[in-house]
């Protein structure tokens, strides 16, 4: 029998065990599959090159309930509309924070920075930070003598219902 035979035997023996273990590996349920960021050990002959399993995420953003840009911008133009939001949209889709910011300034509306109804408003790009858990956009207000305020609206990305978290008007 030629040397090469063992050899082929061996190199067989690993492969089947590889295979298995990437079946098993596919097969097992997402928490118990090894996370990509970490380094998956060994257990293959140096020659043999490592096969790359990749496990996607448990889930993604949208399916941990996080809020995405494209969301936060249709709320917020929803919300604000063309004259300000309505006491309902006030009631129900703003943070408990930004109701206790408007009891403490009774003569002034904390939610478009100012103390009477604009003629127009537009809901600038969204900006979404992942790792602060917020997404933001600028809102601008047009009033009937000619002038325009800003104001930055706040948006926490994990509220359900989707909220207004903060807004902090521009000087």
């Amino acid at each position: 029998m030629p040397r090469t035979a063992p050899r082929r035997r061996i190199r067989r023996t690993v492969l089947a065990a590889c295979a298995a273990t990437a079946a098993a590996l596919a097969l097992a349920a997402p928490a118990a599959q090894a996370d990509p960021s970490e380094p998956t050990p060994r257990i293959h002959a140096p020659s043999e090159p490592t096969p790359q399993i990749y496990a996607p995420p448990a889930s993604s953003p949208q399916e941990q309930g996080r809020h995405t840009g494209p969301e936060i911008r249709r709320f917020l133009g929803w919300f604000y509309g063309e004259h300000g939001p309505t006491d309902q949209q006030r009631e129900k889709w703003v943070s408990d924070l930004l109701k206790a910011k408007q009891r403490q300034n009774p003569d002034h509306d904390v939610l478009l920075c100012a103390q009477n109804a604009p003629r127009n408003i537009e809901v600038g790009p969204v900006t979404v930070a992942q790792s602060a858990g917020v997404g933001w956009a600028t809102v601008t207000a047009y009033w009937t003598d000619g002038t325009t305020s800003t104001s930055t609206a706040y948006v926490a990305l994990d509220s359900h219902p989707i909220e207004l978290h903060d807004v902090v008007c521009a000087e």
